[in-house]
């Protein structure tokens, strides 16, 4: 590198001094040509003097000079490619000597990882065989200790073994006295059983038979006894316990029932309402009653009409209906089709959230939507005159009272008493009872069997077999039994009851009848002359299947027959 450095000012030192020749030259030719002693006359030109002046001293030496430097510069440019195809090929080796020096030291820097995982494989088996030194000698030991035990426990051994000896030489000679001492007892016995056989006159088998009758009779007679005193205390004990559970369950829920009604009453800003309700022609009413599917009742009462129709969810969604349009005041069958499809959703919301709300009111976190829902529609259905989801809290209620009485699942009690009517829904779409329907659809969404069985057991239509579907009836019997919770008129109510009496006095050997208890008690009585206990029986049942073929009554009815004998003497 310092070489090509010295010949890079050589060359430059070289253009230099040509440069400041060439610069003489000039300004010597200048001085020359403007000197007066051989200056010619003004006429020729400059540049005709110039051509033909004589040549200068000067001229050779600067032509030497040249030729020198230009000799020089060749040279100095030949020496300085020379040493640049050097220093080319110096900086050539230079980049691959080091390039090998950095793989050297790459390949180095390989070598100490590699020395480095070495040595921690080394560490590593280094300390796996201490390991399975310090465990072979673990290992060695517990076999020593082992081996000291097995040799500790052949002593033993060896000695019960001994011992064993001697006590079998013991039994050997007890089982020879024993067996000598039995066939002496065999004798006697055998003497003994022919000394009774000839003093009673009967052999061992007669003997052991009547011994055996007499057993099996006393037997017998302990168990009836055994029996009917468990028989008549479960009877009066489950009787007084029932009543109490019943009665503690009934004071502690408090519910509230107001009847409702099959039609629905929409007040009116004014009398004029009616006309645009009615519309030109009856046109507006007509389009009601066909998109709704309910009756538009315009009478004489002031400022109301009234909606009326056997479906609660129809009547409600038409009373929503005809309140917004009235309250909009635009009414006519296009407006009356889109307020209706409105109220529709309106009402499902509702529902939906009449179901939620159930299911918040009883404590259950979890249901089918379908199942929620299908709950939310009986808010707007009665049954006697009782709101139909108001009746299914309060069962389910009262059915979690009496689980928690009886010691049960109260969760399980209370979905199957909530859930018994949700068939009522349903009936108007669905052919069957209402308990048979709102079974199948409990089951089709994921309800357990002891649900289902409740729900279609309630009414007796299928035979309960659980605790929890006697529970639910007996929760919906208190619902829907208690004063105020139902209601019939006057007349049907007077009617049910005489017509009770006439279907049991049509039967033979009824002597009385008495309808009790408003009419959910009938007690017959009977001629006992007539009839006996097993017709009694058999009375009481078809009594009870003819009110169930003839009546129709909420709840049940109970059919006691009464057959009474006396006896009557006059003292003198």
């Amino acid at each position: 590198m310092p070489e090509l450095v010295w010949v890079v000012i050589a060359v430059i030192g070289a253009a230099a001094l040509v440069g400041l020749l060439a610069l003489a030259m000039m300004r010597a030719s200048r001085s020359a040509a403007d000197s007066p002693l051989d200056r010619p006359d003004p006429g020729p030109s400059r540049s005709h003097v110039r051509d033909t002046d004589a040549p200068t001293v000067l001229d050779p030496l600067v032509a030497t000079g040249s030729d020198a430097m230009h000799s020089e510069a060749a040279s100095i440019q030949r020496q300085a490619g020379i040493e640049t195809d050097e220093m080319r090929q110096a900086t050539q080796h230079s980049a691959e000597a080091q390039q090998q020096a950095e793989d050297a030291a790459q390949a180095q820097q390989q070598a100490k990882e590699a020395a480095q995982k070495l040595r921690a494989v080394q560490h590593e088996a280094e300390e796996e065989t201490r390991l399975m030194r310090h465990d072979m000698h673990e290992q060695r030991t517990d076999l020593e200790r082992r081996e000291h035990r097995l040799a500790e426990r052949e002593e033993r051994l060896d000695s019960d073994a001994r011992t064993l000896d001697e006590r079998a030489t013991d039994l050997a000679q007890l089982d020879e006295d024993l067996t000598s001492r039995r066939a002496e007892l065999l004798d006697i016995a055998a003497e003994r059983h022919a000394i009774l056989e000839r003093l009673s006159g009967l052999t061992a088998e007669q003997a052991k038979a009547e011994i055996v009758e007499e057993i099996q009779t006393e037997a017998k007679r302990q168990a009836a006894i055994i029996t009917r005193d468990i028989e008549r205390a479960a009877h009066d004990d489950g009787e007084t316990r029932a009543r109490r559970i019943l009665s503690t369950v009934i004071q502690r829920l408090a519910a509230e029932q107001t009847t409702e009604s099959v039609v629905s009453v929409v007040r009116l800003p004014g009398d004029d309402m009616k006309g645009r309700i009615i519309g030109r022609e009856g046109r507006n009413i007509r389009a009601f009653e066909q998109t709704t599917g309910v009756n538009l009742i315009i009478d004489d009462t002031p400022e109301a009409v009234l909606l009326s129709c056997f479906d609660p969810v129809r009547r409600e969604v038409a009373r929503i209906s005809l309140e917004e349009l009235v309250s909009d005041g635009r009414i006519h069958p296009s407006r009356i089709e889109d307020v209706h499809q409105r109220s529709l959703a309106e009402v499902n919301r509702l529902c939906q959230r009449a179901g939620e709300d159930a299911l918040v009111e009883v404590g259950i976190t979890s249901m089918d939507p379908h199942l929620v829902f299908t709950l939310g529609q009986l808010r707007y259905r009665s049954s006697y005159g009782q709101n139909v989801l108001r009746h299914l809290v309060e069962s389910a209620h009262l059915a979690g009272l009496i689980a928690d009485e009886l010691g049960l699942d109260r969760a399980l009690c209370m979905r199957g008493a909530l859930l018994h009517d949700i068939g009522k829904a349903l009936t108007h779409e669905v052919e069957g009872s209402h308990a048979i329907v709102g079974a199948e659809l409990a089951r089709r969404h994921g309800e357990q069997d002891d649900i289902v069985h409740a729900i279609e057991a309630h009414h007796n239509e299928v035979e309960p077999r659980t605790v929890e579907a006697i529970i639910t009836q007996a929760a919906d019997a208190i619902s829907g039994g208690r004063p105020g919770a139902r209601r019939e008129s006057l007349e049907a109510y007077v009617q049910r009851l005489e017509r009770l009496e006439e279907i049991a006095m049509s039967a033979e050997g009824v002597d009385r009848v008495y309808a009790m208890q408003a009419g959910r008690e009938l007690r017959v009585m009977v001629l006992p002359d007539v009839v006996d206990d097993l017709q009694a029986q058999v009375l009481a049942r078809d009594v009870a299947k003819q009110i169930e073929h003839e009546l129709t009554y909420p709840g049940q009815i109970k059919v006691t027959v009464v057959r009474e004998s006396r006896a009557t003497e006059v003292a003198r």
